[in-house]
């Protein structure tokens, strides 16, 4: 089945090795073949990769664009020791890209690397959240309960 895309103006798409750039007015493409294809909202730059999950997902969409996706994997592997080593709770999301890296199923595993970044966001916003309260607890010495069951 032909995938159908609509750029807008200026809007960039890589299929197979190239990059397309549209021009000035909208364009709707209809691709037929097995190249891979990827907007580019979808695309992850080295310069933005600036998390390990980031990282993680930057070396799936390597492994999809490329001809050689093996040519990433000991790079893969490590990230993904390096994250779960220090985030334990994402293996079963990183367990879910290994199987569709290791079934050939690149663009799945891109998809599921997005769901990866938005959880270590998610631990992130977590963590900012926790130190806040810790900071206030260390300010006043009370926990952020008491000071609002003494303020009443």
């Amino acid at each position: 089945m032909a995938l159908k895309v609509e750029l807008k103006p200026g809007e960039r798409i890589i299929i197979g090795n190239c990059v397309v750039t549209n021009h000035e007015q909208r364009t709707k493409l209809t691709i037929d073949g097995q190249a891979p294809v990827l907007r580019e909202k979808d695309i992850l730059t080295p310069r933005l990769a600036n998390t390990p999950a980031k990282r993680i997902y930057l070396a799936v969409q390597l492994m999809y664009t490329s001809k050689e996706p093996r040519d990433y994997h000991d790079a893969y592997f490590a990230l993904v020791r390096d994250l779960t080593g220090a985030a334990p709770s994402a293996w079963p999301l990183v367990e879910t890209i290994n199987n569709h890296i290791l079934t050939g199923e690149m663009y799945k595993a891109l998809k599921d690397a997005k769901n990866l970044i938005d959880y270590e966001q998610g631990l992130l916003d977590h963590a900012k959240c926790g130190t806040g309260l810790r900071r206030r607890r260390e300010a006043d010495g009370k926990p952020a309960r008491a000071r609002s069951q003494s303020a009443a």
